[in-house]
């Protein structure tokens, strides 16, 4: 072992590719795209670096071209499970025990790759069984993950580097050791690189991993465990498991060596998790460490000083950039009377301009929500917006699945600031607006703060910076994630770090040391120098 010191190499956000006509990458992505189009993986459970094929096979399709099958992948069954688990438990040792810098190169090596042979490789796969455009892949697939696995080690370090003051006869250090147990992460369809991140983040800082992958995100994210094994991540400190929640969720949960959750889903979920992991306390070795990010009903204030055009399109982008299938984007707005006819005609234009379709046309905005029940659900809300009083749909409205689940970007407009798009999470191309007087801006503004449990992200336009000031007071428990004069999507790793809180989630903030230091345990070492060897204090002197 060499006797060093060391200093990671500095963090940075990978840069976008743009994919223009002509470039070169572009013409790489499209070629990828043809291959795994043309091909039908059989994708196995990954537990203890062994593949396991259990012949109970589901289809990953893609939502664009629901009867094209990407692959068959194998689901794991209670025998699966206790497997996984055992390879978690098992392999904790020596990766706990890894010097921390030998898993920073692991990390930054997983990173480099995605920045070479695995950037077409898993945004191909994002945009085919995500329905995500090529910029909307790349931005996740590519950037963000690999921006999680540097910054990530950077925030390792920073961890570590951490350490109280000693004086000239004690040292005092702080040892962050990993959790005792293992971790169970739990992975949303929507994001490739919180599928990345929610198994990653726990092991960089030591600890071992049961990842159950969501069912329709299967392909690329077997591809993040193929990249894992190529960058030289040992066997059994990730575990692929592919299972029905209702399976996987009771043995894990469970466990007497569950030492912590990492989930990105819904409220309701993560709630019923939190509880039967409340009812089963007694079991544990260690309180788990729950973490999650849950839902959000995520807003757009502008105030009548606002730029309109900025407006325009940062609601555009916000709502309807992957279909609206976004933890950020924009559900909700209110707009000033006074704004509402220029802010309406911009509106309009943009989404005239939307085009909807298949992933591998570039022309294209918009593609597929993620699966029926998603297309079904959507198109209901859309029908209570048709059929109510208080609602009128000025802008898209319709669907169509019969070859993939396309739904058009869909603006209601509402007298009711409390109407039912206006509270419930859709996770869809539907965005509502209700229309306030300039007058009534205080009742509006408590109106936002009382409307949703949610409080993920949100944002404010206004040019007045007295009111931005009084906006961004007034609405401070509003968002986990608060933007100034810029679209309610969009977290950067590094950068703004990400996280909701109310019924949002614990807001760990991904994307920073904060999430980290959660899947640490510290322990705190006293080493005297110089013991006392009496057992008398001097105020024990004479009367």
């Amino acid at each position: 072992m060499t006797n060093a010191i060391f200093n990671l190499p500095d963090s940075y956000n990978e840069p976008v590719v743009s994919y223009a006509p002509g470039t070169p990458e572009r013409a790489r992505l499209k070629a990828e795209l043809d291959r795994q189009y043309h091909q039908e993986l059989d994708i196995p459970l990954i537990i203890g670096g062994k593949e396991i094929r259990t012949g109970k096979l589901q289809k990953a399709v893609c939502p664009h071209e629901h009867g094209h099958v990407l692959a068959r992948y194998h689901e794991a069954g209670e025998a699966e499970i206790k497997l996984a688990i055992a390879a978690a438990l098992h392999a904790k040792r020596d990766w706990e025990a890894m010097p921390w810098e030998e898993r920073a190169a692991i990390f930054h090596k997983m990173a480099s790759l995605i920045s070479g042979k695995y950037r077409y490789i898993l945004n191909a796969a994002t945009m085919l069984n995500q329905s995500k455009s090529a910029y909307q892949a790349e931005i996740d697939s590519t950037c963000e993950t690999a921006d999680f696995f540097r910054y990530s080690a950077k925030f390792m370090e920073q961890i570590y580097r951490n350490q109280p003051i000693s004086n000239h006869h004690t040292w005092n250090r702080v040892h962050y050791r990993a959790l005792e147990g293992f971790v169970f992460a739990v992975t949303p369809f929507n994001f490739t690189a919180i599928a990345a991140n929610l198994p990653t983040a726990p092991a960089i800082m030591g600890n071992t991993v049961v990842w159950k992958p969501a069912s329709t995100s299967i392909l690329s994210n077997y591809y993040l465990m193929q990249l894992y094994r190529e960058a030289g991540l040992p066997d059994g400190v990730i575990n692929f498991v592919p299972s029905r929640g209702s399976v996987i969720g009771k043995l894990v949960l469970e466990h007497e060596s569950l030492a912590g959750l990492h989930f990105t889903g819904s409220t309701g979920v993560f709630n019923a998790m939190w509880k039967t992991v409340g009812d089963n306390l007694d079991r544990y070795r260690i309180y788990p460490r729950l973490v999650g990010e849950t839902g959000g009903k995520d807003y757009i204030f502008v105030h009548n000083s606002a730029e309109i055009p900025e407006v325009a399109t940062a609601i555009v982008r916000a709502a309807f950039e992957y279909q609206g299938q976004k933890c950020s984007a924009c559900s909700r707005v209110y707009a000033p009377a006074s704004k509402w006819p220029e802010l309406k005609a911009l509106l309009l234009d943009h989404q005239r301009q939307v085009r909807v379709g298949d992933v591998r046309d570039f022309r294209n905005f918009m593609n597929a929500v993620i699966d029926e029940n998603s297309f079904d659900a959507t198109m209901r809300y859309i029908e209570l917006g048709r059929s109510s009083d208080k609602a009128e749909i000025i802008a898209g409205g319709q669907g169509d699945k019969s070859v993939g689940y396309f739904i058009e970007p869909t603006v209601i407009v509402t007298t009711d600031p409390h109407f039912v798009t206006m509270e419930e999470e859709i996770f869809a191309p539907v965005l509502t607006i209700y229309v306030y007087e300039d007058d009534q801006l205080e009742e509006t503004l408590r109106i936002l703060d009382q409307t949703s449990p949610y409080a993920l992200t949100g944002a404010v336009f206004a040019r007045d910076r007295y009111v931005i000031n009084h906006l961004s007071d007034v609405l401070a428990n509003t968002a986990g994630n608060f933007y100034i004069n810029d679209k309610c999507t969009g977290a950067m790793v590094g950068h703004q770090p990400f996280g909701g809180a109310r019924a949002s989630g614990t807001n760990d903030k991904a994307g920073s040391f904060l999430n980290l230091i959660r899947w640490t345990s510290p322990r705190t070492i006293k080493e005297c120098f110089a013991p006392p060897t009496g057992l008398a204090y001097p105020f024990m002197g004479g009367a």
